[in-house]
């Protein structure tokens, strides 16, 4: 007792007030080691013993990272063999940790500045910028393994909708779209079936994006619900032949630019009257009545509705238990807006690679919630869904009619 309380008033005595606590950290397992090692070997030091089983070889430096501060240690070296404390072993764990909070934050919308200033809370050094990017990058792997995941049964309902990203190509800053796919299988479960970066207006570039989901095992599609992207429908007819339903929600708002803002109210109350039709057959009758109503006084709306009769209307062909999820791309709207929320810390992103690495562990972890949950559609619905029937009923569809 005599000893360690003379070993505690040296420390005391030797540093501040503010080293005293790391001080007398560092002294305690640097004991515990010497004792350790004294075991070991069969013998203290300088002592000569007959049960010696080797010899002391020097000291190898090791730092441990504590709520106290960065304690400075020297683990004990031996000849032959080799020794490490067994107090150490659990800082593996305790990196790994580290590493999992920081990607969990970066993740989750921390900047890296923050997860920098949270690591210094927890009393360590802080990380820079370079090392939290290079610990991310472990996310890598399992974000791409969900993304080429094979797809497996059939997939009657797609929706795509793009959220807009800055992204620094060649010395400058441009804007691209990170397109997201959502798909519902026969099962009646959703999933998030793909990712992709690129300009949303090219043909190529859907269809680069549409194959890639068939050659991955996307079958079955009978609609794809999207916005009013250029070069989408072609690439929608000539990769997979299923119908186009372009967002109602998203024509809503071209279709009422026609129109004074006071107008607004009036107008959509009248568009609206054909989605609340029983069957598609009046769907078509009150939207062409609807359209002829308007066009006297906006010409301009009469004859965007003409033109978007038969892709807004596209939904009212399929099973009626599904037609409230499938007129627009709002089931896509709460998953683009966490995306965005989450990538508006980064802001800028250095490259595509570290997009697909935000986005795909979002997408990942907002997947994983989907199983979780109930079915998405009634899965008695999809008994309706017959090539033939759904030909028969979208026949009045393929005539565009121009009002008189």
């Amino acid at each position: 007792m005599t000893d360690a309380r003379l070993l505690i008033e040296e420390l005391a005595a030797k540093t501040g007030d503010g080293d005293f606590l790391r001080a007398i950290a560092e002294s305690v397992m640097q004991l515990i080691m010497e004792a350790d090692v004294d075991g070991l070997i069969g013998a203290g030091r300088h002592e000569r013993s007959g049960e010696r089983a080797t010899w002391r070889n020097g000291y190898r430096d090791r730092s441990l990272d504590t709520r106290v501060g960065t304690l400075n240690l020297k683990i004990p070296k031996l000849r032959t063999g080799t020794y490490f404390p067994g107090f150490l072993e659990p800082r593996k764990m305790v990196e790994k940790a580290l590493v999992a909070v920081i990607q969990e934050a970066w993740i989750g919308g921390v900047s890296t500045r923050r997860v920098d200033e949270l690591v210094q809370a927890m009393g360590m050094t802080g990380i820079s910028k370079s090392t939290v990017s290079k610990l991310c990058k472990d996310i890598d792997e399992r974000v791409l393994a969900f993304l080429k995941r094979p797809l497996t049964g059939e997939w009657p309902y797609i929706w795509l909708d793009a959220t807009y990203l800055k992204v620094r190509e060649g010395g400058r800053i441009v804007s691209v779209a990170a397109i997201i796919a959502v798909a519902v299988n026969t099962e009646g479960r959703r999933e998030i079936v793909g990712l992709h970066i690129g300009p949303s207006e090219a043909e190529t570039f859907w269809a680069t994006f549409l194959k890639d989901l068939v050659r991955r095992g996307l079958t079955g599609v009978k609609l794809v619900i999207s916005d009013a992207h250029e070069g989408l429908k072609a690439a929608i007819t000539r990769v997979m032949g299923a119908t186009w339903q372009r967002c109602r929600v998203h024509f809503m708002r071209n279709a009422l630019a026609h129109v004074p803002k006071g107008q607004h109210t009036m107008v959509s109350a009248a568009i609206r009257q054909a989605f609340i039709q029983p069957d598609q057959a009046g769907a078509v009758q009150t939207w062409r009545h609807v359209a002829d109503q308007l066009r006297p006084r906006w010409p301009k709306l009469g004859a965007c509705m003409d033109d978007a009769e038969t892709d807004v209307l596209a939904y009212t062909g399929f099973p009626t238990q599904h037609r409230t999820k499938l007129h627009s791309t709002n089931p896509l709207e709460r998953l683009n807006k966490e995306v965005k929320r989450r990538a508006d810390v980064v802001g800028i992103f250095p490259n595509e690679d570290s997009i697909i690495r935000l986005v795909g562990a979002v997408l990942l972890e907002q997947n994983d919630e989907w199983q979780l949950q109930h079915r998405y559609m009634q899965i008695e619905g999809f008994a309706e869904l017959s090539q033939p029937a759904i030909e028969e009923e979208n026949q009045p569809l393929n005539i565009t009619a121009k009002a008189a």
